[in-house]
């Protein structure tokens, strides 16, 4: 709409592109607003981007200040003339301004030029909200803000119940502000009416541009909520989650539906006997996942799995392992799964310390640092109440 990069709806061109990118498109483009001369940078970008065609119909340059139009065909065509040159376009057209001779004009401008080659792209797991998000991209571990789930929260678990909805939204404003990549948006509570809440606070935060450029994670154990809650993104989020729990058919179903609505999906290590505790049935659930969801058309990047962060230190001699097996499990699906990333809930290892708040603090940290090393992607987390590893005492 100006020379800000955003579309009038606030996204980045990019941002848009992953929007978009789960659909089979003939082509992509844009179109009025601006003339050749104002479009020919985001064009370019477009073109970087877009693993389809790529389509352009400017005005007839800027309108004057009686909103008319005073391009020529002939000054139209050479504002045109640096995308073909430089292989930018597929569908070439004219927008406000523009008439037949015009379009003449351009036709036979770009009877000279190849249309732009272009093949699909595999740039990995990539999301949206205002703006851009590439796990490629992420130099370090992808923190998925935990404030805005009412599990994770009992403060928020209050504003919601109560309908505090701008404190509501300072809470996932604060996530960002700490650092926060992804917002884990969780509303399963039995006195919260999930549908109805998670609906409005999803468009509110889509309302507001300091929260709303990020992606959303859509979390909860309720079918109807997650399909509400895509209902209301206009970027690409990621559903938490779905699993193997009520058999392949409803796995497979649920992970089409999320396709097709654009989001990516965090699939649990649970199946039809319950969830995996060990790492022999904790790798061979991933596993069967995997390869049920990919040989079915969901791209291994679509997916990322989370094996399960049990509570250790709780008595029983069979929880000893369970951190150990978290992270072997972690190593194995990035060594044996390939493009799929792994998610997890490390505060969950703690559990069993309350009330000895040093150990409390000190575990999480410990678990995430041999996790990362093992090739964790993301993890749900309070951003920025994190202990650092190097400063934990070690006694």
């Amino acid at each position: 709409t100006d020379g800000s990069g955003r579309l009038l709806a606030g996204q980045t061109l990019e941002a848009f592109v992953i929007s978009t990118a789960h659909v089979p498109l003939f082509s992509i483009g844009l179109n009025c607003a601006l003339g050749a001369r104002q479009l020919k940078e985001p064009v370019a970008c477009l073109s970087a981007l877009a693993g389809t065609r790529v389509s352009v119909h400017p005005n007839a340059g800027l309108p004057n200040v009686m909103g008319g139009y005073d391009q020529t065909p002939e000054m139209m065509a050479e504002d045109v003339r640096p995308m073909l040159e430089t292989g930018c376009l597929n569908v070439l057209g004219g927008c406000c301004g523009t008439g037949p001779e015009h379009i003449r004009s351009l036709a036979a401008l770009a009877a000279s030029f190849s249309p732009r080659c272009f093949k699909p792209q595999d740039r990995g797991l990539q999301l949206s909200g205002l703006e851009p998000f590439s796990l490629a991209g992420a130099t370090n571990l992808v923190n998925v803000g935990e404030r805005t789930n009412v599990s994770g929260s009992r403060r928020f678990a209050k504003l919601i119940r109560e309908g505090q909805w701008d404190k509501a939204l300072a809470v996932a404003r604060q996530q960002v502000e700490n650092g926060a990549q992804i917002l884990d948006v969780n509303v399963d509570d039995a006195l919260i009416d999930g549908v109805e809440a998670m609906t409005e606070f999803l468009r509110l935060m889509g309302s507001d541009p300091d929260i709303a450029r990020v992606p959303v994670m859509i979390d909860s154990s309720r079918w109807e909520v997650i399909t509400a809650g895509l209902d209301c993104l206009q970027g690409k989020g990621i559903v938490n989650s779905i699993s193997l729990k009520e058999g392949e058919a409803v796995f497979l179903e649920r992970a089409r539906y999320i396709r097709s609505r654009g989001g990516a999906m965090v699939v649990m290590a649970f199946d039809e006997e319950g969830q995996a505790v060990d790492f022999e049935r904790k790798t061979a659930i991933c596993k069967r996942s995997y390869d049920i969801l990919t040989r079915n058309g969901i791209p291994a990047c679509e997916i990322v799995f989370d094996p399960n962060v049990l509570t250790v230190g709780t008595g029983m001699s069979e929880h000893n392992a369970y951190a150990q097996d978290f992270i072997r499990t972690v190593s194995w699906i990035k060594a044996n799964l390939p493009g799929a990333g792994v998610s997890g809930g490390i505060s969950n290892v703690s559990f069993a310390f309350r009330g000895k708040d040093a150990v409390r603090e000190a575990t999480p940290p410990v678990l995430l640092s041999h996790a990362i090393h093992a090739g964790l992607d993301m993890d749900i987390v309070n951003a920025g109440n994190l202990a650092v590893y190097d400063e934990i005492t070690p006694e």
